[in-house]
């Protein structure tokens, strides 16, 4: 009796816990290939749990606001019930983007087709700061980024290809090419950090690792709809591990370009970071 009368009293957490219980069991079932049929280009299981996201998002925006005017009730219970519920929202944004930002391999290959502008922009950037390193430093730099333009190029012909006739070849293509491109952008990382001049070296740092953040989050976007086996195979590829480049990394400018393009906040960018950060490193990346 006691629990069905906290759930009258309290509605609104009672729903948010509810919500949140969704989003958790459509996680599980995903990652166990469960989707209880397709729902336009995705399924009946991530569908849900968009919805169960979209309204805890909604139960989250209650400023504490009583028609227009500031709530004259104390900090209290339902205040600290408001708070919680925007910490749970937060929560089941998490929650569910492994297998929402992938849950299928034409919404993954679409997002790499999506993310083309920045990556082309990006990959420029780095074509014309040789220009701004010392003498010594450019030729240097240029040979450490010299495949981007091709590497770029070609993940995203196989995203457009895979578009026009998904098949497990052109899969395949894709999971190979963007293990090949971000080792070839943690070499440069590498390569840029031993620059010893300190202005060329923030200049080469800070180009390389615009793509770099591109290419980590298309490398995410690949493993999220890929097999046991096709992630032990790409990470087999991977000779130069994440915590090798992790430490010439800036955070806050990783964070920026992501928040920029899924029109995020950055504080959801920088724990998406986090999450696909140790995603790859337990696939051994």
């Amino acid at each position: 009796m006691n629990s069905i009368a906290n759930i009258w009293n309290h509605p609104k957490t009672s729903v948010a816990g509810l919500l949140i219980a969704i989003v958790t069991v459509a996680g599980v079932l995903s990652q166990q290939g469960i989707n209880l049929g397709h729902a336009g280009a995705g399924t009946i299981v991530t569908l849900a749990g968009a919805l169960a996201t979209a309204l805890l998002g909604l139960l989250a925006k209650d400023p504490g606001i009583n028609g227009g005017a500031q709530s004259t009730t104390p900090p209290s219970t339902p205040n600290t019930a408001t708070a919680k519920l925007g910490v749970w929202a937060l929560i089941a944004l998490l929650l569910p983007l492994p297998f929402l930002a992938g849950c299928s391999a034409v919404t993954v290959a679409q997002d790499i087709v999506n993310w083309t502008p920045a990556l082309q922009s990006t990959v420029a950037t780095v074509d014309s700061t040789a220009a701004l390193l010392a003498p010594a430093d450019a030729p240097i730099f240029t040979a450490a980024t010299i495949g981007f333009d091709a590497a770029s190029n070609l993940l995203v012909v196989q995203a457009k290809t895979y578009l026009a006739n998904p098949s497990a070849g052109t899969l395949v293509q894709i999971q190979t090419q963007v293990v090949i491109f971000q080792q070839q952008v943690s070499s440069a990382l590498l390569e840029a950090a031993r620059i010893v001049d300190p202005a060329s070296q923030k200049h080469a740092l800070a180009a390389v690792q615009a793509v770099a953040t591109i290419v980590g989050v298309l490398l995410s976007l690949v493993e999220s709809i890929s097999s046991k086996a096709a992630l032990t195979q790409m990470a087999a590829s991977s000779t130069i591990n994440q915590s090798a480049v992790q430490p010439y990394l800036d955070p806050s400018q990783s964070a920026k370009i992501i928040a920029a393009h899924y029109n995020e906040p950055l504080s959801l960018a920088r724990i998406q970071i986090a999450n696909a950060e140790q995603a790859q490193s337990v696939s051994g990346f």
